[in-house]
């Protein structure tokens, strides 16, 4: 789901640039070559930034964390645990798009203080993870698989892609007792046309793009629409979106509490994207909500939004 931003703060010129001959390679392409140009657009899209890899190698966790590998769907999955899951209540932590399980690095001290034991992990692609491409299937696949592992979790907390993997992750087989969703994506079809407009594609493209993700995945990506699976979902549920989030817009952060039964939205300004995921007030709200506490405000849905109520 990669969605460079349409709107970096202060592109360097070497970003400027590559984003630049992107957009010119895809202007030309659609027209010369449409079927090669959907190909390489839907690989660029399902390929996570090389920083995930350099940002998870210079992380530096505590003397406490025990690292691991499981093997899942062909992957070598690296892991991340603090304390005994066996024994302990523990959290499961979900990293976004092009970003890495140790990114939740200052979340730990305090799960820990709350009697928690904690795993995270790297996607596919991600991180210290074998793999190259990486589809929202492969998420939910991928977490199912740490979750049948490890077990049920008493919290389960994802981030932006992550958050949207986690909510479609919770099956008969494996749920969460209580989730935390920051910025979590809503929808794939509205990801892809963020990344169209950025990277300047053809709309013409666009069936034959999303042909791609449903022929490489067995999915179609409408069925992949959070609202269409929430209802179903009854375990207390808090969403943390910003209103300055220019990556994935507030509105579908709303658009969780709306359609979740059992759901509240904390909104935040000026944290933006990713500062709301490690920002000290978000943490200590997501801790007030695990101890049962009130925590944000409840969504009355209206059959006048977009995508109504369920």
């Amino acid at each position: 789901m990669k969605q460079p931003s349409a709107r970096p703060s202060h592109p360097s010129s070497r970003h400027a640039w590559k984003l630049g001959a992107v957009r010119i390679g895809f202007a030309v392409g659609s027209r010369l070559a449409p079927q090669r140009t959907v190909e390489h657009a839907a690989r660029l899209f399902s390929t996570p930034f090389a920083s995930s890899r350099s940002r998870a190698s210079a992380a530096q966790p505590d003397s406490e964390m025990r690292r691991g590998t499981l093997p899942i769907r062909g992957e070598s999955i690296a892991t991340y645990v603090w304390g005994d899951p066996a024994t302990q209540p523990y959290a499961l932590l979900v990293h976004g798009w092009s970003s890495f399980g140790l990114r939740y690095l200052p979340w730990i001290a305090k799960l820990r203080e709350h009697g928690l034991a904690v795993v995270s992990f790297d996607q596919p692609g991600h991180g210290a993870s074998s793999g190259g491409l990486c589809t929202l299937p492969d998420c939910i696949a991928t977490i199912r698989a740490i979750g049948k592992h490890f077990g049920k979790a008493a919290l389960a907390i994802g981030h932006s892609m992550g958050g949207a993997a986690l909510t479609l992750a919770q099956d008969e087989h494996w749920q969460a007792r209580r989730l935390v969703l920051i910025a979590p994506a809503a929808d794939i079809e509205a990801a892809a046309g963020r990344f169209f407009r950025v990277v300047r594609l053809s709309e013409r493209l666009r069936e034959p793009f999303l042909s791609w993700f449903e022929r490489r995945t067995g999915v179609h990506a409408r069925d992949l629409q959070v609202h269409r699976h929430l209802p179903a979902l009854g375990q207390p549920g808090l969403i943390v979106h910003d209103l300055d989030d220019h990556e994935v817009p507030w509105e579908e952060g709303e658009r969780y509490a709306r359609h979740g039964s059992n759901t509240r939205l904390l909104s935040t300004q000026g944290l933006g994207h990713h500062k709301v995921l490690d920002a000290p007030e978000v943490i200590d709200a997501a801790l007030a909500f695990l101890r049962g506490e009130c925590v944000g405000e409840r969504v009355v849905a209206s059959p006048n939004l977009p995508f109504g109520v369920c």
